[in-house]
């Protein structure tokens, strides 16, 4: 019977693949079986727990750019998992994606490894890149650092933290240095690490394994070429540009700004110009905050219109509480996904008025209103097709 795209997803979603288990025993294990092929690779590596996927598309476009044959691989996706592994910007290919995971999935079902949606996935992605022979990986990890299957390599050209707060506390620790500690896991001995904040588990990390820490400074730093808008990208871009000043001198000014101009990264502080219309993936206070301070700046005095949703495990009356105001006109999502808060659950937490939106809710984007979809992406592709909205 012949595998089809769909038949992928199915796999990967099933309720005995569909969970989270951090621990490098599993990746290794198949990654072995594989022929390690992470080690064929040259790595940047991010974590943090805002703006590590603008960071890995920013490398990626600059490196394209640069003449590099990039492979790119993040996460979560908004309409396909192809989204999540690319070289140089083509999503890999469907019946590409549906053979290498039904290949590995059987050699991990016949050597008793059970492993996860993202290791199968992680696993694709190395096997993948190496197959095609990539000059360098962007590589963001997908919960934490420390235990993150990414962090199977064992070196990398570089390291790269991102803004760290408070995220998936119940896995990472509760505390800003706890969760700190486990992203510092991707510092590798005698590779640098870039960052923009000085944290002392990063220089305990760094000295004690060899590496060099840099902090870069955003402040200063020009967004003006960069096709990503919001307020936070200026730290974003001070990692990247850190990164190739440190790493890739050799890329010219031109190539920088070609790379800037053309970066992709949608549902990113994303402006849809004919519905007047915000698509930002924050879901988490720290991602709200700064959605608001973009908002505030560019779209000052305008009255908003605010369409809501995220996971349970969120902390969703501290993002609430940061993201609304008074006379904002506020819709909540309950959408397709097991983990999806329910309508009742953010009416009870919301400061203002609010409204259920289902799929006979009609809105007029263009009665003036700046309207912001945002809170998690596993919704934003459900409503940008309830909606009629092309990205």
């Amino acid at each position: 019977m012949v595998k089809l795209y769909n038949d992928a997803v199915e796999l990967l979603t099933s309720s005995g693949k569909f969970r989270i288990s951090l621990g490098l025993d599993r990746i290794s294990k198949i990654l072995e079986i594989l022929g390690n092929p992470q080690e064929n690779l040259k790595c940047i590596h991010v974590a943090g727990t805002n703006g590590k996927g603008s960071v890995c598309a920013i490398l990626a476009s600059i490196l394209k750019y640069g003449g590099y044959k990039v492979g790119l691989y993040t996460s979560p996706h908004i309409f396909k998992y192809t989204e999540r592994i690319q070289i140089n910007n083509k999503p890999i290919a469907d019946e590409d994606f549906t053979k290498y995971v039904f290949k590995i999935s059987e050699l991990a079902s016949e050597n008793n490894i059970d492993l996860t949606e993202f290791e199968i996935l992680t696993a694709v992605m190395f096997k993948y890149f190496a197959d095609n022979k990539v000059d360098v990986v962007v590589l963001e990890t997908g919960l934490g650092g420390r235990f993150d299957a990414t962090n199977v390599i064992k070196e990398n050209i570089c390291s790269v933290i991102t803004h760290v707060d408070l995220d998936h506390t119940e896995r990472l620790g509760d505390t800003i240095d706890k969760i700190a500690f486990e992203k510092a896991g991707i510092i590798k001995p005698n590779c640098p690490c870039i960052v923009t904040e000085g944290k002392e588990v990063y220089y305990d990390v760094s000295m004690n394994i060899g590496a060099e820490l840099e902090i870069v400074n955003p402040y200063g730093i020009s967004t003006d070429n960069l096709a990503l808008k919001g307020a936070y990208q200026h730290e974003n871009l001070a990692l990247a540009l850190g990164v190739i000043s440190r790493c890739f001198p050799q890329i010219t000014k031109e190539q920088i700004e070609n790379g800037l101009k053309n970066v992709k990264h949608p549902c990113r502080f994303q402006y849809i110009k004919d519905k007047n219309l915000i698509i930002d993936g924050a879901h988490n206070p720290n991602g709200i905050k700064a959605l608001v301070e973009s908002l505030d700046t560019n779209f000052p005095n305008k009255k908003r219109r605010i369409i809501f949703g995220c996971l349970k495990n969120k902390d969703y009356p501290k993002m609430l509480s940061e993201l609304l105001n008074e006379g904002d006109e506020v819709y909540f999502y309950h959408f397709n996904h097991n983990n999806s808060c329910e309508f009742n659950d953010l009416k009870s937490v919301c400061p203002i008025d609010c409204k259920e939106l289902t799929d006979d809710t009609a809105i007029d984007f263009n009665d003036g209103k700046i309207n912001v979809i945002c809170g998690s992406f596993y919704m934003i592709a459900q409503l940008t097709q309830l909606l009629n909205i092309d990205i």
